[in-house]
């Protein structure tokens, strides 16, 4: 069975893109299947199952849906396994722009769209820094002038990752990015494997249900920000010791 991550911000064309992509693999006669994370809600795995798709799905509720998704990729490959599947999209939720969801070894897709800003590029860190593979999205809305001010930006992040546009709505460009999948090796297990990427590091008593503001209930991985406070309230913008208020 052959592993794809996908990743991507919230509303990039994540799910059009994947749908598109596996018609044509579909066509081809190979069995298909999505694993879709999400945070709170999603609907997606209705869309999945119209087009004949095998999926299932998780929300992440109060965890960080990156850690939710290492803390079940593994299972979630043998589920793949079980259905007899030749290729298996795992769909993360919209993450922040620090989340690290790719797998080494384990091709990698980013999902960006025209429309975010051309900045945004600079503003997302492993998610698209260690892509394979970066899909630019909603490129029928802008001008060509600011499709290649965008790619040209997303090169300027990840120089090394192969560019595509592909139109989510007419499917324009699937079809390539689907021969890019059929050519990656099979992948019997994950386990062992390691992140491409270190996750966001937080362990502090808000991770753990506080919900009061203020020094006092702040306690574990806290980081402060360097205001240039009056001396005895000035804070050195590093993340403190496990237990400390300051």
């Amino acid at each position: 069975m052959r592993f794809v991550t996908v990743s991507g911000p919230p509303s990039s064309g994540k799910t059009a893109v994947i749908i598109k992509t596996l018609e044509h693999l579909q066509k081809a006669g190979q069995q298909v299947g999505v694993v879709k994370f999400d945070c709170l809600f999603t609907d997606d795995d209705e869309l999945y199952r119209k087009n004949g798709i095998k999926v299932r799905k998780g929300l992440a509720g109060a965890l960080c849906p990156d850690h939710y998704f290492v803390s079940n990729v593994e299972e979630c490959v043998q589920w793949g396994q079980m259905e007899n599947l030749n290729v298996l999209v795992s769909e993360s939720a919209g993450l922040c722009n620090r989340c690290s969801p790719h797998i080494r070894e384990i091709l990698a897709v980013c999902v960006i769209d025209n429309l975010s800003g051309i900045n945004t590029p600079k503003k997302i860190g492993p998610m698209l820094k260690a892509a394979d593979i970066v899909i630019i999205t909603k490129g029928d809305i802008v001008s060509q002038a600011e499709r290649e001010v965008f790619a040209a930006r997303v090169h300027m992040v990840n120089s090394k990752a192969r560019i595509l546009h592909v139109n989510g709505i007419t499917g324009q460009g699937s079809f390539e990015l689907s021969t890019l999948w059929t050519e990656i090796e099979e992948t019997e297990t994950v386990e062992g494997k390691r992140l491409r990427f270190s996750m966001p590091a937080a362990l502090c008593s808000y991770c753990l249900g506080e919900t009061r503001i203020g020094s006092d209930f702040q306690m574990g991985n806290v980081r402060k920000m360097d205001l240039e406070m009056p001396t005895g309230v000035k804070t050195d913008g590093g993340p403190t010791d496990l237990g400390s208020n300051t």
